[in-house]
Order: C-alpha cells, then sequence, then structure tokens
C-alpha cells in the first residue's frame, strides 16, 4: 500500500468517526432542547432531530467526498501528515460551522415559539368597548 492510498484512508476514517461523533452528540443534547421548542411533544422534537442529523450527516460526508482528492502527489510521511491536517482542518472546520449553524436553528425555533404564546407587552389598563359602555 503506498503513502498515497494510505492517506486517504486514515482521511477517511477520520472524517467520518468525527462526523458521526459531532452528529451523535447534536442528536443526544438537542433532543431536550427541541422538546422545549415542541411545547413537550417529544414524538415531533424526536423526528424534528431524527430530520436535522440525516441532513447533517448528508452534507459532512458529501464535503468529505469532494475533498477527497489532494490533487498532488504525496510521496514521503511527513507530505502525507501535512495533507492529513489541512484535510482534516477543513473537515473540523465545516463540522464547526454546520453545529454553528444547527444552534442558530435551534435559537430561532426557540424564540418564535416563546413569542407566540405571549403578547409582546402585558396589558396594564382595560378600555371599555361601545357594548360595554351602553349596558
Amino acid at each position: 500500500m503506498t503513502i498515497g492510498i494510505s492517506t486517504y484512508l486514515i482521511y477517511l476514517a477520520l472524517s467520518i468517526a468525527l462526523t458521526v461523533w459531532v452528529a451523535r452528540t447534536l442528536h443526544k443534547n438537542g433532543r431536550v432542547f427541541l422538546v422545549d421548542v415542541f411545547h413537550g411533544n417529544e414524538a415531533l422534537a424526536d423526528s424534528v432531530n431524527h430530520l436535522l442529523v440525516v441532513g447533517f450527516y448528508l452534507i459532512n460526508f458529501g464535503y468529505v467526498s469532494l475533498a477527497l482528492k489532494l490533487g498532488y502527489a504525496v510521496d514521503t510521511a511527513e507530505q502525507s501528515i501535512e495533507a492529513l491536517s489541512v484535510k482534516i482542518g477543513m473537515v473540523l472546520l465545516v463540522l464547526g460551522g454546520m453545529h454553528f449553524f444547527n444552534l442558530f436553528v435551534f435559537s430561532r425555533m426557540r424564540r418564535r415559539s416563546t413569542q407566540h404564546n405571549h403578547p409582546p407587552v402585558s396589558p396594564d389598563t382595560f378600555t371599555a368597548t361601545a357594548v360595554q359602555q351602553e349596558a
């Protein structure tokens, strides 16, 4: 097995492991948040959580696949480590970006769900209507 093939295999193994770890972490910890957003509807929260994880996998595995090609020959162990560093660094940046995107979406969902339950300003007086004044 050449150093180039070893580099590809290590890249794939690390990228897949990191993606699965982040997805499981998001799935586990995101559930509690989604149950709150959906006002205790656990079935809906679990469904949305699962769909978000599937989308997360599709985007990240798609990126890992597209970024597989190095574009240059790797002849030494030093070049292999440098190539892996760049490739894994890019995967980590994409995973981090996806994580913050998920947090942004979750926070928007939560903000909307809490705004619809309460009036923007609590009433402090009562205004009589024309029907109430006639009686």
